[in-house]
């Protein structure tokens, strides 16, 4: 039994803490210290911003709370399912690619083995705005905690054609 968990500790080390999907790693804004702790890490709040990878013109930025202490800090704490997101248009929109309602456009491990956070995008065609959840899910039992944030596609600058999110949908 020992050599099994060492064995699944190892494949979990040489895959990658947690890699993302479809956007690369994002970018740490800033992390606060929630919960202070002697002599291990402190439990803080970190906030990451990321590019849609699909969507050129919107950005997320989502908060995540990082567990400190001994577990945080070897990298086998459970993460807590409290996320929160908030996307924005940061330029002209441009589609890459058609995409299915609900496809991930990121995902990052939360615990050592089973717990994922995703955020995922939709296009709501009959108002012309993008739509992003965040969730975390686990093979058995996931939460129902999560957060929603719309992008409405508007004109940037002196652009007067806008882009239509249903155009890009999969049907």
């Amino acid at each position: 039994m020992v050599r099994f968990f060492m064995a699944a500790l190892a494949v979990v080390f040489v895959f990658g803490q947690g890699a993302a999907v479809a956007a690369d790693q994002p970018d740490l804004i800033f992390k606060k210290s929630t919960v202070f702790k002697w002599l291990t890490p402190n439990d803080k709040l970190a906030t990451y911003g990321l590019d849609d990878p699909e969507v050129e013109g919107v950005a997320c930025h989502f908060t995540v709370p990082e567990r400190g202490g001994f577990k945080g800090w070897i990298g086998v704490a459970e993460e807590v399912s409290d996320i929160s997101l908030a996307c924005r248009q940061i330029g002209p929109i441009k589609f890459k690619a058609k995409f299915e309602q609900g496809e991930d456009v990121f995902r990052q491990r939360r615990s050592l083995f089973f717990k994922k956070m995703q955020i995922v995008r939709g296009c709501d065609i009959k108002r012309n705005v993008l739509v992003y959840m965040v969730y975390s899910d686990r093979i058995i039992e996931g939460s129902p905690k999560n957060s929603t944030s719309s992008v409405p596609i508007m004109p940037w600058g002196g652009q007067g054609d806008v882009a239509k999110c249903g155009d890009w949908v999969e049907k």
